[in-house]
């Protein structure tokens, strides 16, 4: 039994160092949980943008002192902005594919331990809490205004998660409306390729798409036009239409 940190090894103690980031990680999800839990989605979004840049700037500065290397005006690491083109997309789609491969190992873990008709609720819920989020979180990116509208819309399409990972389109635009299209989808395909069929994932792509699109605009509505399980053609796993 280790007394201290002094027993430790230094392999078990860089899997501390890791495990510290996992749990700063949790303590701010929960922060911001209860911020939404006490005070609405809205005020926790404003809330949470204080918080973000002042804890960004402190916790920059102290691992920078730790580690050496210059930041830029805005505070962005130096070394990461003179990454290679080639490897920042490498980066991106890497960190991208570890946010989708959590999401299923935390549903795989609910349906091991409680069953598939919970894990699907939950799963459900947490798209109901992420979805608005990575909205909100795009929109901020963007500098977008408080109703940018279709066109506010299909822009934070291209900066979703899913967006550097999955092949998606944009069709049959009018003046109030547009079609979105996940043509390739790195869940179902992977499905496909173990002659499994399609993950119904309606469900959760309503309350997924629809509470996007609000975030983004709350005149936007969203209605399905197909999902799993629904029947669905070869080029594209859902479809999805956008309205004002």
């Amino acid at each position: 039994m280790k007394n201290d940190i002094n027993d430790c090894s230094p392999a078990e103690k860089a899997a501390l160092i890791l495990d510290l980031f996992h749990r700063t990680t949790m303590h701010n999800a929960m922060w911001f949980a209860e911020a939404v839990h006490q005070y609405g989605r809205e005020k926790a979004y404003e809330i949470m943008q204080v918080a973000y840049k002042k804890s960004y700037g402190i916790q920059l500065k102290r691992l920078t002192a730790l580690f050496g290397g210059e930041v830029d005006e805005n505070r962005i690491p130096l070394p990461l902005i003179n990454m290679p083109k080639e490897k920042m997309g490498e980066l991106m789609e890497a960190l991208s594919i570890n946010w989708l491969a959590n999401d299923g190992v935390w549903f795989q873990a609910i349906e091991n331990s409680r069953g598939m008709s919970e894990a699907k609720r939950c799963n459900d819920s947490a798209w109901a809490s992420f979805s608005p989020f990575e909205a909100m979180s795009i929109k901020h990116f963007l500098n977008l205004s408080e109703n940018p509208g279709l066109d506010g819309l299909k822009k934070a399409l291209q900066f979703r998660l899913y967006a550097f990972i999955n092949k998606q389109s944009v069709t049959n635009e009018t003046e109030n409306s547009f079609e979105f299209y996940m043509n390739e989808c790195r869940v179902q395909a992977a499905r496909k390729r173990k002659e499994l069929q399609d993950y119904p994932c309606k469900s959760g792509g309503l309350i997924e798409y629809s509470s996007f699109a609000e975030a983004i605009d709350k005149r936007i509505k969203t209605e399905c036009i197909s999902c799993p399980p629904d029947a669905h053609p070869n080029n594209y796993y859902c479809g999805w239409r956008f309205y004002i």
